[in-house]
């Protein structure tokens, strides 16, 4: 990045998550002047890595990293962390699904297709003729479960992309838009007309240009270590911690951004904004003289509430043979958890020897009543499902319970509204940028990428 001569004032990125800090970074690493105003007493957001004596590690919040992105690949070579990246065990080959109350390995090839007990004969010939679909053009945004039904049939809706949908976003795919929720799908279908030969075709192609194949990856001690290589890339005095800003306002060609830090009033003068924030705290926010809320219609956006109970158990105690990535869960099983990550198959380090470690999440959209019960009722709930689904006999010897009210950000029919109300904020107020999960997609590389580019566009600005 070039360094923008506009203003000796520094930027303001209100909001240290992901998206915030990589903001900060960027600007940082241009040479432009920065404070990250964060309102917590640390960094991160939701992602928050623990490791316990006793060999066990949880994360809090997501847990991998999909590593595809060449410019996430350069913030992370430039943080110093390319060493410290560790990749899914490749023993932990399938992914399993559940069918008439046992789990399936979901097909991974063509042969597995044809031989997989998870989908009938029918549906097998129709995904093989899928690949026969001609490009379309839809006139009106669709949910995510009607662009693939409409391609595989009803049957790979509800044992294949739901599960899917509730595990990763904890979502519903009767209702979440295929045109932003899924926008490479949308164009997929626009482009080729074919999903899977869309695939092929990407998958050639990015042997073609010599890209590496994408990864599943985190780091040897959680993807806390990403959040603390960005904090310590800045600069001191760039993050304010307890800093809680309630109203912006131009300045002329400034911003006067005013709040509390530490409980008592603060005001400061910056030459621009970036808003790193989630709904909840964005729709709050005074903008403007006079103050107006121009983000308030955010207060629609769904956030369902989600849990994410991390156990331990002695490896006799489970009959699995956990030889994959995890479990999801189809809704029509009618089973009480979104889905169970084998964490200790995925990356070995994370449980003490002769042991296993799984996440379990549960809520969402489609059982928010499960995602907000006391950690007694969700711990009893988790181990009533898992009994009968992964053979545990015994009593976990170990117990993380971490509840998010207002958890992931669903883009469902009808986002747009959401996208035009940001994107004419930013064009009634020079000088504003918005980034992170609000709109720039729901995955921590997504937001990396979000606050990158967010700040490559203040510093372009005039």
């Amino acid at each position: 990045m070039e360094v923008n001569a506009k203003s000796t004032l520094p930027v303001a990125v209100i909001g240290a998550g992901a998206a915030g800090l990589a903001a900060a970074h960027g600007l940082a690493r241009a040479g432009r002047p920065v404070r990250l105003l964060e309102a917590s007493s640390r960094v991160g957001g939701v992602i928050q890595s623990e490791v316990f004596p006793e060999g066990w590690q949880t994360e809090s919040g997501p847990h991998t990293l999909l590593l595809k992105d060449s410019e996430v690949r350069d913030l992370i070579a430039h943080l110093g962390l390319t060493a410290d990246i560790v990749t899914a065990s490749p023993e932990a080959k399938h992914r399993y699904l559940v069918r008439d109350g046992k789990p399936v390995p979901a097909p991974a090839s063509p042969p597995s297709l044809l031989g997989t007990p998870l989908f009938t004969a029918g549906t097998k010939l129709r995904l093989l003729t899928e690949f026969f679909t001609r490009p379309q053009t839809r006139p009106q945004d669709v949910s995510l479960a009607t662009l693939i039904g409409d391609h595989f049939g009803a049957e790979v809706v509800d044992y294949a992309l739901q599960p899917f949908v509730s595990g990763v976003c904890a979502g519903d795919a009767s209702r979440l838009s295929a045109q932003h929720a899924f926008p490479r799908l949308w164009q997929d279908e626009r482009n080729c007309g074919s999903l899977l030969r869309a695939q092929v075709r990407g998958a050639r192609e990015r042997r073609r240009r010599g890209e590496p194949r994408p990864q599943i990856v985190s780091f040897s001690r959680g993807l806390q270590t990403l959040i603390d290589a960005l904090r310590r890339s800045l600069p001191e005095g760039v993050l304010s911690l307890l800093t809680r800003v309630e109203a912006a306002a131009p300045d002329g060609a400034a911003w006067r951004v005013s709040g509390r830090r530490e409980g008592q009033p603060f005001s400061e003068t910056f030459s621009d904004l970036i808003l790193a924030l989630p709904a909840p705290a964005l729709e709050t926010l005074a903008i403007g003289n006079p103050p107006e809320r121009p983000f308030a219609l955010l207060a629609g956006l769904e956030h369902p509430p989600v849990s994410v109970i991390s156990l331990g158990y002695r490896r006799e105690d489970v009959r699995h043979p956990l030889d994959g990535f995890g479990l999801l869960m189809p809704p029509c099983e009618k089973r009480r958890i979104l889905g169970v990550v084998f964490t200790s198959s995925l990356f070995p380090t994370r449980a003490p020897a002769g042991h296993v470690g799984f996440t379990v999440m549960i809520g969402g959209s489609l059982q928010p009543q499960f995602g907000t019960l006391p950690p007694d009722q969700a711990l009893a709930l988790v181990e009533s499902e898992l009994q009968p689904l992964l053979g545990v006999t015994g009593k976990p010897v170990f117990h993380r319970h971490h509840t998010h009210s207002k958890a992931i950000p669903q883009y469902n029919l009808g986002f747009e509204r959401f996208v035009n109300a940001i994107t004419t904020a930013e064009q009634r107020f020079p000088g504003l940028h918005v980034a992170g999960q609000v709109r720039d997609g729901i995955s921590v590389p997504a937001a990396l990428l979000s606050g990158l580019r967010t700040a490559r566009k203040c510093l372009a600005a005039p």
